[in-house]
């Protein structure tokens, strides 16, 4: 099977260290094993969307010597696709109708974990309405390439998922599990703040019929309060005039101990040195430094 990988960034904001993480591991690792690796925007949700986001990306990786292989996709154009799927969900009775809202949830039980209130009482037909992904009745497990063993509780610690909201947008775990199965993708490579919302993904691969991919989640930056870099931490953007040292730092955060003489390298000459010599099992020795820290 030939590998392809992916980096799917959401237009939420500029691209920072942290997204640079994980568009340099998932690039590496495809181009280390002969792969193909893909930029998808995944910009489902307008309302958060950052302005200007979306040009940026292709702009911002080009400068860092990150090209994509094939067309650049946008979730927004694929509507249908998930529409497709959501229904097959519904027929099969393995999603329904949900009216509540956090605010009831809250109120009803305490918790975030959702209560199955709908499955008994439907709301009315007239009404708009998420839709929700029935639970696994069994503990969800697989192997992370980098993590390790993973064994997660889906009934006790999330509930039926929404999988389609009440304003009507199509949310990211079935959007997301929709377009790695069209576009062929066998290896996620991508931030581990992102761990817990793969077994979503596999039970929903497993409702569909889908083959689930090779996951692989890296350690993510911080900041100086401990708070993960993200748009919504105002992470400084990536500055597209020095990108060697960036992507330097960045070698060095995962484990890579790029040559010190690298510094004076272009990026092609840097980034064709880091495929040659990268080492996915170096990276989970860092997990246990920040866990330790």
């Amino acid at each position: 099977m030939n590998y392809v990988g992916r980096f799917a960034p959401s237009p939420t904001g500029l691209l920072h260290f942290g997204s640079l993480l994980a568009a340099l591991a998932s690039y590496l690792d495809a181009r280390a094993n002969d792969g193909d690796w893909l930029l998808r925007i995944e910009d489902l949700d307008p309302p958060r969307e950052h302005a200007g986001a979306c040009a940026s990306f292709p702009t911002t990786l080009e400068a860092f010597g990150l090209y994509w292989d094939g067309e650049l996709t946008y979730q927004s154009e694929r509507h249908a696709y998930y529409q497709d799927a959501l229904q097959r969900l519904l027929e099969n009775g393995d999603a329904y109708r949900c009216g509540c809202s956090r605010k009831q949830l809250l109120e009803r039980s305490g918790s975030t974990v959702y209560d199955g209130y709908c499955i008994e009482k439907s709301p009315s037909p007239d009404k708009d309405t998420a839709i929700r992904v029935r639970c696994p009745d069994t503990a969800t497990r697989f192997l992370d390439l980098i993590q390790g063993p993973q064994t997660f509780d889906l009934p006790n610690t999330a509930g039926d998922f929404v999988v389609f909201r009440k304003d009507g947008l199509f949310a990211y775990q079935l959007a997301v599990v929709v377009d790695d199965y069209l576009q062929g993708i066998t290896h996620v490579v991508r931030g581990s703040d992102l761990l817990p919302e793969t077994p979503k993904q596999i039970h929903l691969q497993d409702l569909l019929g889908i083959d689930p991919p090779r996951y692989a989640h890296i350690p993510v930056a911080a900041n100086s309060d401990g708070q993960k870099l993200s748009k919504q931490t105002y992470a400084t953007a990536l500055n597209l005039e020095h990108p060697v040292p960036q992507l330097i730092e960045a070698l060095h955060f995962l484990n890579q101990s790029p040559d010190p003489a690298l510094v004076d390298a272009c990026v092609d000459e840097l980034l064709k040195w880091a495929v040659t010599n990268w080492k996915m099992e170096q990276v989970a020795p860092v997990l246990q430094q920040i866990r330790t820290s």
